[in-house]
């Protein structure tokens, strides 16, 4: 689905599915697992629905229907074509595999890879409207609850229910504005989101700030995938530093990054891209240009060989 998403003819809002829970460290890992181990697809979509997926999963009824949720909305699991069964992705392997990156989050790379992949999926519609179309700096949740049901109106959303809204709201603020030992207690303690600062309170627990500024923990190679993403879904050649910065799915809007440090960013393109992309300001146009064939595929590799070489360094020190 396009970057316009939320406004497209036939798209269907989703407000539920993770059952109220944000997700928790060793949830992703938990689902893979699950998938991974299971001799068929159907048995894999099984474990999540059987009468062993509480003992399983040493959790709840709800809680093992949210870590299905969040192991498909962040790409870690994903239904087969012929929607009867589940099975593992690329990306689930790549991060929770037998040689799997980083099978603990225990990198930042890893959270801001999954903040992406949830924030980019339209299947989550106030986690993808939030980062792709909000445009203030700051919300009361009511104020996203009124906007989601304005927008649900204007576009004839069907069954648009407030309390769903309302729950879908808590549960996204929950995700990213606990951190470990937050205010917002256990639930917001175990989100890895959370860890990423984009979202705080501001005094109190009804208005929050959005954190729009420099990122130092998000690494080139993240950077990269979002941006290579993102020339893949244009299907274009160049991209103006405005449409990086504020268009829909643009690396600028996802990791909320301010105008000052995304020009860093693509002005440092060309190495970090390994020539596939390069920064131009030819005839006051600022833009970056795609140089040549480069896939979100190559981009995460380049991601994962550099969190590899850190964690080597950090391990010898």
């Amino acid at each position: 689905m396009g970057a316009e998403a939320l406004y497209a003819s036939g798209y269907k809002p989703s407000f539920s599915g993770h059952e109220t829970f944000p997700p928790r460290y060793g949830w992703l890992r938990k689902g893979y697992d699950a998938v991974d181990e299971a001799l068929t697809s159907r048995d894999a979509k099984a474990v999540f629905t059987s009468e062993t997926s509480i003992a399983r999963f040493g959790v709840g009824k709800n809680m093992v229907a949210s870590i299905r949720h969040w192991c498909e909305l962040a790409g870690v699991i994903e239904a087969c074509d012929n929607g009867e069964g589940l099975r593992r992705t690329s990306f689930g392997t790549a991060i929770f595999g037998q040689r799997g990156a980083d099978p603990y989050l225990e990198e930042d790379d890893t959270i801001w890879l999954l903040h992406w992949r949830i924030a980019a999926n339209a299947r989550a519609t106030a986690w993808f409207w939030l980062f792709n179309h909000f445009t203030q700096s700051s919300f009361a949740r009511a104020e996203l609850i009124d906007e989601l049901q304005r927008l649900g109106v204007a576009q004839n959303w069907q069954r648009l229910s407030e309390t769903t809204i309302r729950r879908d709201i808590d549960c996204l603020v929950r995700t990213y504005a606990g951190g470990r030992g937050g205010s917002w207690g256990e639930e917001s303690a175990d989100s890895p989101l959370a860890e990423l600062g984009l979202i705080r309170p501001m005094g109190s627990r009804d208005r929050f700030q959005i954190v729009r500024g420099p990122k130092p923990t998000l690494s080139s190679g993240v950077f990269l995938c979002a941006l290579t993403r993102f020339f893949e879904q244009r299907d274009a050649a160049t991209a103006s530093l405005e449409s990086l910065g504020y268009e829909s799915r643009s690396p600028g809007r996802l990791f909320v990054l301010d105008e000052d440090d995304l020009t860093r960013r693509l002005s440092e393109l060309e190495a970090t891209s390994e020539g596939a992309f390069a920064w131009s300001e030819a005839a006051g146009l600022k833009q970056v240009v795609r140089i040549k064939p480069f896939s979100s595929k190559q981009a995460l590799k380049l991601a994962l060989r550099d969190m590899g070489a850190r964690r080597k360094k950090k391990d010898a020190a």
